[in-house]
């Protein structure tokens, strides 16, 4: 249930209140109540955001997307890809929505992230599963991130330390720690833009020279393709459309850091949209090029030399950089917890180095973290914000809003039951 302190003022089941101010009166319990994200001296632009929520959608995901769409079918594909934008936009912004609901009326605490959220709603259980939910699935994606680093560098420079005990991707991987540690010891989402905008340019370039390489080779041999594949590979193909919209631990972060807020929908549904353009041009070509030799992950068709050494280079670069980006909620919950919602410098560090003594364990992390995707991307991105949206909303929303927030969560729950079982299949299979 919503916490009491119900508001007599109206507004509509998108949250849209006359009142918009941030003004906030504290409560007892500062454990639970700390914002997340409480300094406001310095605002993000719409250029900003837009960089901001590219960078925080946009990873090592993408890669995967030809051998996807040779699966599934580019057809097929791209529908996918475009639903799962719109269906990932639309909870987005249901956070926000009851975001907006919750805190103008209640004003007992700046409500600044995902967490706080789910305190709003369901006290400190709600609080607890966000909070447990988008450690697995952030850290997860960031350890995903330094395997990827580290298997890349190996790969390319195979010969560099060939005489050493310990293996390449061991070097490789904490020679990072230098980079890692001065790049997360930044504090706020607002200082990372000019790195979230210099990742862009980075991730699209990369994508860019990979498409033109596709286009060429296209071309060139036009191999077969299906628009169609088997329906065996649906659930395969849905996962992996979900997973790639991996941002949505981000959105109230995200808002929280935008200068005008009235306009983030905008910005925020422009962004998803392009990127899912982007996503199905790039999974679509990748897969043209190469037919049914296309590999799980497009670079590894590109061979060796020059070109394929600076794509997965400025692909390395650019996770380097989301890397931060994508551990801003983990810090924010470990700080509340533990810091009283300050910034902690240690904390962060410490963070890291165990992001990356796990990241040194796992040799192979690619089974690990579709498992973590299926399961922890369904809950936070579909049932989560659909149920918080109807549980602040159901007194108030028509039975058609009811229906569709019922309808997300049984989606979700679907989703995440499948997909986590076809990720336990595949594991076992591989074993």
């Amino acid at each position: 249930m919503v916490m009491d302190g119900k508001s007599s003022s109206s507004s509509n089941a998108n949250g849209n209140n006359d009142d918009n101010n941030n003004n906030n009166f504290p409560v007892s319990g500062a454990r639970e109540t700390t914002p997340l994200l409480p300094r406001k001296d310095s605002l993000s632009s719409q250029p900003k955001t837009f960089a901001n929520v590219f960078i925080a959608v946009v990873g090592a995901g993408v890669l995967g997307l030809p051998y996807t769409f040779k699966k599934t079918g580019w057809i097929t594909g791209s529908i996918m890809i475009l639903a799962a934008a719109a269906l990932t936009n639309h909870c987005m912004m249901l956070l926000v929505y009851t975001r907006r609901k919750l805190q103008c009326p209640f004003k007992f605490s700046n409500i600044s992230s995902f967490g706080d959220l789910g305190y709003a709603v369901c006290g400190s259980h709600g609080r607890l599963a966000v909070d447990f939910l988008i450690i697995l699935t952030q850290a997860g994606f960031c350890i995903g991130y330094t395997i990827f680093i580290g298997n890349t560098l190996a790969h390319l420079f195979v010969n560099s330390f060939s005489y050493t005990a310990i293996s390449a991707k061991t070097l490789y991987v904490w020679a990072t720690l230098p980079f890692q540690l001065g790049l997360n010891a930044i504090p706020t989402l607002t200082l990372l833009a000019p790195l979230s905008i210099f990742a862009d340019i980075i991730q699209i370039g990369a994508m860019c020279v990979v498409l033109f390489e596709d286009v060429r080779l296209f071309m060139t041999y036009m191999p077969p393709v299906r628009p169609f594949g088997s329906l065996s590979w649906t659930l395969y193909g849905l996962g992996v459309a979900v997973y790639s919209f991996e941002g949505v631990g981000m959105a109230l972060p995200l808002e929280s850091e935008t200068r005008n807020k009235s306009k983030y929908g905008r910005v925020l549904a422009l962004t998803m949209f392009l990127i899912a353009v982007l996503y199905a041009v790039f999974g679509s070509f990748g897969y043209f090029a190469f037919g049914e030799n296309t590999r799980d992950i497009i670079t590894s068709n590109l061979g060796k030399g020059w070109l394929s050494t600076i794509v997965q280079l400025s692909l390395c670069v650019n996770l380097l950089i989301t890397l931060p980006l994508m551990m801003q909620p983990v810090y924010e919950v470990f700080e509340r917890r533990f810091w009283e919602g300050c910034y902690c410098l240690w904390i962060r560090w410490l963070l890291v180095l165990v992001l990356i003594l796990i990241a040194l364990m796992v040799p192979n992390f690619t089974d690990f973290l579709s498992l973590v995707g299926s399961s922890t991307c369904c809950v936070l991105g579909f049932v989560l914000p659909a149920l918080f949206h109807y549980l602040t909303f159901k007194d108030e929303m028509g039975r058609k809003e009811a229906y569709k927030d019922i309808g997300i969560i049984v989606l979700g729950v679907v989703l995440g039951v499948t997909g986590t079982w076809s990720s336990i299949s595949e594991i076992a299979s591989s074993s």
